[in-house]
C-alpha cells in the first residue's frame, strides 16, 4: 500500500509543477495519467486489506451435553486380580479374569487390575510384570499393576480405589484393613462375584442374591 501512495504523491507533485511552471507544461501529459493510475492502485490496495465481516457461527445446539461429556469421569472399578482369577472352580485361570474384564467393559466400566507379585507364577509358571499381564487381559499397561514382592496387594487395591473413588471387584472382605479403610464396610463398595452353574455373576448393584449376568467363558 506504500508504493501506490508514494507514486501518487510524486505524480501530484509533477502535475503541480507542470501547471505552475510553463517550461514543464509537457509533463502534465505524463503526470496526470500517473496520478490517476496511482490513485486507482491505492484504492484497490485499501479495499484488499479490509477484513471481511463474517457472520457469527450458528449457536451450539447442545453446549451443555458436550460440556458434560468432556467432564464425565471414568467409571472406574478396581479388580482384585489375584482374588478374581480363582472365581471359577477355585483354580487360578486367566480366562476367568478375562471374562470379568470383558463384561465390565461391555457395561461401560473402566477396569483397573491389581495383582500380587506371584500372580504370574500361578497363571503362566513364571513372573509376569504389568505389560505382560496387560497383554494377557487385553488391557493397556496403564490399567494393570503387579505389586512388588513382599508388598501386600490389598493396601494398593484399597488406596487405588480410594484415589479413583471406585468400587472393588473381589470376594475378599479386607477385614485386616477395615480400620484404615472403613469404606470396605459400606454396602456395595466390595463387589462380590463368582460362577454359578457355569455362569458368571457379579453383585454390581449390591444385591444379596444377584442374578446371572453373562454366560461363562
Amino acid at each position: 500500500m506504500i508504493a501506490p501512495l508514494v507514486l501518487l504523491l510524486v505524480s501530484l507533485a509533477g502535475f503541480g509543477a507542470a501547471v505552475f511552471v510553463p517550461q514543464l507544461g509537457d509533463f502534465i501529459l505524463l503526470a496526470g495519467p500517473c496520478a490517476v493510475a496511482s490513485l486507482f492502485l491505492l484504492l484497490k490496495a485499501g479495499f484488499t486489506n479490509v477484513v471481511p465481516v463474517r457472520k457469527p457461527p450458528p449457536p451450539d445446539r447442545f453446549p451443555v451435553r458436550r460440556k458434560l461429556n468432556r467432564l464425565r469421569p471414568q467409571n472406574w472399578l478396581v479388580i482384585d486380580g489375584s482374588n478374581v482369577m480363582h472365581w471359577k472352580d477355585g483354580k487360578p485361570q486367566i480366562e476367568t479374569l478375562r471374562a470379568v474384564v470383558r463384561h465390565l467393559v461391555v457395561l461401560g466400566y473402566s477396569p483397573g487390575v491389581v495383582f500380587d507379585a506371584n500372580a504370574g507364577h500361578l497363571l503362566a509358571g513364571k513372573y509376569q510384570h504389568h505389560h505382560a499381564m496387560g497383554k494377557l487381559l487385553g488391557l493397556p499397561e496403564s490399567q494393570v499393576m503387579v505389586v512388588d514382592k513382599g508388598t501386600p496387594a490389598d493396601l494398593t487395591i484399597l488406596a487405588a480405589a480410594r484415589d479413583l473413588r471406585a468400587r472393588i471387584v473381589t470376594n475378599d472382605r479386607y477385614k485386616d484393613w477395615a480400620d484404615q479403610h472403613p469404606e470396605v464396610r459400606t454396602p456395595g463398595h466390595l463387589i462380590k462375584g463368582g460362577y454359578r452353574d457355569g455362569t458368571l455373576w457379579m453383585d454390581l448393584a449390591g444385591a444379596t442374591a444377584p442374578d446371572p449376568v453373562v454366560a461363562g467363558a
